[in-house]
């Protein structure tokens, strides 16, 4: 082993490096099949949101035919509906295939990159004449791996489908609401677009109480994922040991060892649920206030009037989609900060190959 103290890499190095490798996909012999499936997941998103928006506008009128409680019109809206659902379900379905495919192929291209530098050249022996964060490196190219291709395509996904949802809803939220008089205290104020107002303050809001609540989760799912792969490489150590196929070492009793190693991750485990408890209670109090709030918004233009029922059904489940789209980040924070785990732990053994090259 080197001599020295080792400096741990910044995250911006680590995600840096680990990008480096994994977007190599998107070029040479794998780039058919990368772009091919990118281009068919982006069509998909892009006819699941045309779906979604004739589907908000059905809301509209259907609503508007039970208020009216006209029959034949409820029942043209009724066939109306089963081609719109069977479009949203074909759709769906296709993008579960297209989505697994295109991580399956990733995974297995990086995977093999991985193996074979950490193969090549007997470097999975010699890494241990050096420093750095590389322990377990079968767990981080079996597991952290898959884990480093799997949610970045999930992400990506729910990104773009979040700004053009946004945007595109943002629109009916605008025009169903148009402004809001309120008059108190001797005074008139209009507020334009007030439910587009209304959506974002509300957005900000929450992911703002995300943000503080989950601000150690990156650092606590690191922290669990290094315990599990130190509990994994000591079993199979005192395997290998007791096969005679391990190197002598300064474990006496094997026991207490491995012993130590699973309360490592039995603590790891506990943090992590406390994190995740605390982002529950946001976000499952963000999906039973976000349906209500947006009925709340237009109860004054509904008993003003001015707004039928079927406006107000398809503005509250356009409020709930821009807000869900606003709130991307808020959703996706708990699989950011798995990925971002994921990634650093590849990126690490990747750094310590590199160090074997140097």
């Amino acid at each position: 082993m080197t001599t020295g103290t080792y400096l741990a890499p910044s995250e911006q190095r680590l995600l840096s490096r680990f990008w480096r490798s994994a977007r190599g996909f998107w070029a040479g012999k794998s780039a058919r099949w990368a772009w091919s499936l990118t281009a068919l997941l982006t069509a998909t998103v892009i006819l699941q949101l045309v779906t979604q928006y004739a589907i908000n506008f059905w809301n509209r009128d259907f609503f508007n035919a039970v208020e009216r409680k006209d029959g034949a019109e409820l029942l043209t809206e009724a066939l109306r509906f089963v081609p719109l659902a069977a479009a949203s379900l074909a759709l769906a379905v296709f993008s579960v295939w297209a989505r697994m495919t295109l991580q399956r192929k990733w995974r297995e291209w990086l995977s093999y990159q991985l193996y074979h530098d950490w193969l090549d050249g007997n470097r999975y022996v010699r890494l241990r004449f050096i420093t750095g964060d590389y322990q377990a490196p079968e767990y981080r190219i079996a597991e952290d791996a898959r884990l480093a291709t799997d949610l970045p395509v999930d992400l990506v996904i729910g990104l773009v489908s979040a700004l053009l949802t946004g945007f595109t809803f943002i629109g009916i939220l605008w025009k169903v609401g148009a402004s809001l008089t309120v008059d108190g205290f001797g005074l008139t104020l209009t507020i334009p677009g007030y439910l587009v107002v209304a959506v974002l303050v509300y957005s900000v809001l929450v992911a703002s109480a995300m943000l503080i609540v989950g601000r150690h989760l990156t650092h606590v799912v690191e922290e669990n994922k290094r315990a599990e792969a130190e509990l994994r490489a000591m079993g199979t150590h005192l395997r290998e040991r007791g096969e005679g196929k391990a190197l002598p070492d300064d474990i006496k009793d094997g026991l207490r060892a491995i012993g130590m190693a699973l309360q490592a991750v039995i603590s790891s485990w506990l943090a992590y649920c406390w994190q995740l408890m605390r982002l529950t209670v946001v976000s499952s109090g963000n999906t039973l206030l976000a349906p209500i709030v947006g009925l709340l918004l237009c109860m004054p233009k509904y008993v003003a009037g001015s707004m039928l029922l079927g406006e107000v059904v398809q503005f509250a489940a356009a409020f709930v989609v821009v807000q869900s789209a606003c709130n991307w980040f808020t959703d996706n924070y708990t699989k950011l900060a798995e990925w971002a785990a994921s990634a650093n732990r590849v990126a690490s053994l990747l750094l310590a190959l590199d160090q074997l090259d140097e």
